[in-house]
């Protein structure tokens, strides 16, 4: 595969890993999976095969989550993870995919935009005009292609997509079927398909789900890491990833930075610090796990280009500010009472209140 490639997808990037897994999986397998449903536990959740190959965990949470919407995907029922942004939905979809098809890039992105061809098929026109109706003039959509490969499809932000489009889903999902009447046809999903769909809680209202659409899904709701610690790690593991990915010229950074980024991050995601002694107002923002990596990121090529290529308070200020402060009149009242009641009394966080009052 060429280095050049700026993100590999996931049976790509863990190639090594999914083969290994495979060779030494002994467990029975649902139709058309690569592997059987604990070694995609294994492969999610991290260990080590029975020849010694280790694999590094893609979720750093609860594994019976994990095994539920595994389970889920096994059964008729489609699966629809849900949760507040950078809980790592779209992540755990595609490795679900990556692990259980062997393919994580069938996938529909939804937006307000989305047509209702992006999930059942489109035409050709200069082929339909010329030919009229005919499988040469059809354009398959992802689902399309999921159903007849007999692969997991993934649609993402589901409530993003018009509701009128959403239901189109509704006799893929029941009948396991897609109707092509110009055709006088219909594409019989093959075992092995099934849908998985992510969800933003803050994006209840937009396009809610119908009644009939919500009983098609298994729910699974993947929440913020529960402690501090937990948070912190999972962190550090995509930061020191994707700083490999991206070939930043900066060395990791220390733990010690990255827990005080996750603890300015839970402490105002809360509105009260970590202690429980101080209540704090929350800004406007989601303050995600995905939010804090990115933060991190952009410190590491700041230290990189523009430093020694150590991660310092400065560094790690730049996009901490950015990120509290979406609004500029309100965040900034809150961000700037939590610097003077909390951040500049802690004892060793002087040098991170002095970059961050600096840009503030």
């Amino acid at each position: 595969m060429s280095t050049d490639i700026l993100r590999l997808a996931a049976e790509e990037a863990y190639a090594e890993e999914l083969a290994a897994l495979a060779e030494t999986d002994e467990y029975p397998r649902p139709p058309r999976w690569r592997l059987s449903p604990q070694a995609v536990a294994s492969y999610l959740l991290g260990g080590e095969t029975r020849n010694g190959v280790a694999i590094t965990p893609k979720y750093l949470g609860q594994r019976r989550l994990m095994e539920i919407a595994i389970a889920t995907l096994a059964t008729d029922r489609a699966l629809l993870l849900l949760g507040v942004p950078g809980t790592a939905k779209s992540w755990v979809s595609e490795h679900l995919s990556a692990a259980i098809s062997g393919d994580s890039r069938l996938a529909v992105q939804g937006t307000a935009g989305t047509a209702e061809e992006a999930i059942r098929y489109g035409w050709n026109y200069a082929k339909l005009l010329a030919e009229g109706p005919s499988p040469a003039a059809l354009v398959e959509s992802p689902v399309l292609r999921g159903m007849r490969d007999g692969l997991l499809v993934r649609v993402e932000e589901l409530t993003r997509i018009p509701s009128d489009v959403q239901d189109a889903l509704i006799t893929i999902l029941s009948e396991k079927t897609l109707p092509v009447p110009e055709l006088n046809t219909e594409i019989r999903a093959t075992r092995g398909f099934n849908i998985i769909a992510t969800a933003n809680d803050r994006d209840r209202g937009v396009n809610e789900l119908s009644s009939a659409l919500k009983r098609r899904f298994n729910t699974v709701v993947l929440p913020l890491p529960d402690s501090l610690d937990e948070e912190t790690e999972i962190v550090r593991s995509r930061v020191e990833s994707l700083g490999k990915a991206l070939k930043l010229p900066s060395e990791p950074p220390a733990v010690e930075e990255i827990r005080r980024l996750v603890t300015v991050f839970r402490e105002l995601r809360a509105g009260v610090t970590v202690d429980g002694k101080t209540k704090l107002k929350s800004p406007s923002g989601v303050l995600s796990t995905g939010e804090a990596i990115s933060v991190l990121n952009q410190g590491l090529a700041l230290a990189g280009h523009f430093g020694d290529g150590v991660l310092r308070a400065r560094d790690l200020a730049s996009g901490l500010v950015g990120a509290v402060v979406k609004d500029p009149v309100q965040d900034r009242i809150v961000w700037l009472e939590y610097l003077d009641t909390v951040v500049k009394e802690r004892d060793g966080w002087k040098d991170l209140y002095r970059a961050c009052r600096e840009l503030a």
